[in-house]
């Protein structure tokens, strides 16, 4: 039997459509038709009927975390926590760690993709190769250039798996590297990095495609040295961003849209934290504190984000100014263009999975469709 959903906002992931609905069959898009050619509603909602959204960088969730012991089992639970916040689709993000923790996370990676695990696009490998002046909260002790064991084990792996993103510093993984990793398939992304401008688009040049939460521990835009951030932002490639309004200023990500129409999309940067009540974590041994909207590390550093995608598309309408259309496109479309996923995921149309959710007015999430609405 179809279900026909009327009542809402329809975001396509590009606009919005107005006095339409959505026909669903078999847990598929079967028509997107003005209402009233649909016929009787089985469903009528209020607010907004967008796809899922797509977050590309999670550490984890549940009360989980992407570390060395990470098998299908937690990866299924991860994706099943952030299915419940929203995402149609994730990628579990493993911060810098020994090799045989890559090792650990990318055979479970392997196997949850072969396995089918809902919501798993494939696996982020934030470092280790990265550069410690701008480590961040990633511990310095296992910060490493890349070598050619590094780079065999990264291109193995990024032919097996659907996705595989790599965040690196061109400090540490040379041009050559950069554009072997891109010819396996990875999606090379370049953060944790205090390289010069030159240095920057020459990676760019070599293969990377993408940056790793923009602005943040990376070296900024000076008028004389533009940094990664001036060639991120004169550039045409993709970055993330972390919109909580505390990793960056509002008018700092305001500046960055204006001057990069498209390319860059939301990341919650989110931890173990999500999904649940807790309020202190570990992370390679050092504890991390939830308060006040913020995750640290004692010291105060910022240790990822205590963010939900639905809360960075508010930010970026309430607090940035940003059309609707646009911030929702920057939690759904554009994150699937970035890892050449737009074909399945990211739109609303016709022939696609019913991957949808439902935001009130204020786009915080009221539910997501698992053949009916599940409120959250």
């Amino acid at each position: 039997m179809n279900q026909i959903i009327t009542g809402a906002r329809i975001f396509d992931g590009e606009r919005f459509l107005d006095d339409h609905a959505l026909v669903l069959a078999e847990g598929r898009i079967d028509a997107v038709l003005p209402a009233s050619d649909a016929g009787t509603p089985t469903h009528t909602v209020r607010g907004i009927v967008a796809p899922g959204f797509l977050d590309l960088q999670i550490n984890g969730g549940g009360g989980l975390m992407v570390d060395g012991t990470t098998d299908v089992a937690a990866l299924r639970a991860i994706c099943a926590t952030h299915r419940r916040l929203g995402c149609a689709g994730v990628l579990p993000t493993l911060i810098t760690d020994a090799p045989e923790a890559t090792a650990q996370v990318i055979a479970a990676g392997i196997e949850a993709a072969q396995a089918g695990v809902p919501g798993f696009l494939g696996l982020h490998l934030e470092g280790p190769h990265l550069d410690p002046r701008r480590k961040g909260a990633h511990d310095p002790a296992l910060v490493r250039p890349m070598d050619d064991l590094d780079l065999a084990r990264l291109s193995d792996a990024a032919r097996a798996l659907p996705v595989l993103m790599v965040t690196l510093a061109p400090e540490s993984a040379s041009p050559q590297q950069i554009a072997a990793l891109s010819g396996a398939g990875a999606v090379v992304s370049l953060g944790h990095s205090d390289c010069d401008y030159d240095t920057a688009c020459a990676a760019f040049a070599a293969g990377a495609g993408c940056a790793t939460h923009l602005f943040n521990a990376m070296s900024q835009m000076g008028h004389r040295s533009p940094g990664l951030v001036g060639a991120v932002l004169a550039g045409d490639g993709f970055a993330g961003l972390i919109a909580d309004g505390i990793h960056v200023h509002p008018a700092a990500m305001q500046a960055a849209l204006r001057a990069r129409p498209d390319g860059i999309f939301l990341v919650s940067d989110c931890m173990a934290f999500a999904g649940t009540d807790m309020t202190r974590m570990t992370l390679n041994g050092r504890p991390v504190l939830r308060r006040d909207g913020r995750l640290t590390l004692a010291d105060g550093t910022l240790a990822g984000a205590d963010l939900r995608m639905d809360q960075a598309v508010g930010t970026l309408v309430t607090k940035v100014g940003i059309a609707p259309e646009r911030a929702l496109a920057m939690a759904t479309s554009v994150p699937a263009r970035a890892v050449g996923l737009d074909d399945r995921y990211g739109r609303i149309a016709e022939g696609r999975a019913a991957d949808l959710i439902l935001l009130d007015d204020e786009f915080a999430l009221k539910a997501v469709w698992d053949d009916g609405w599940q409120p959250v």
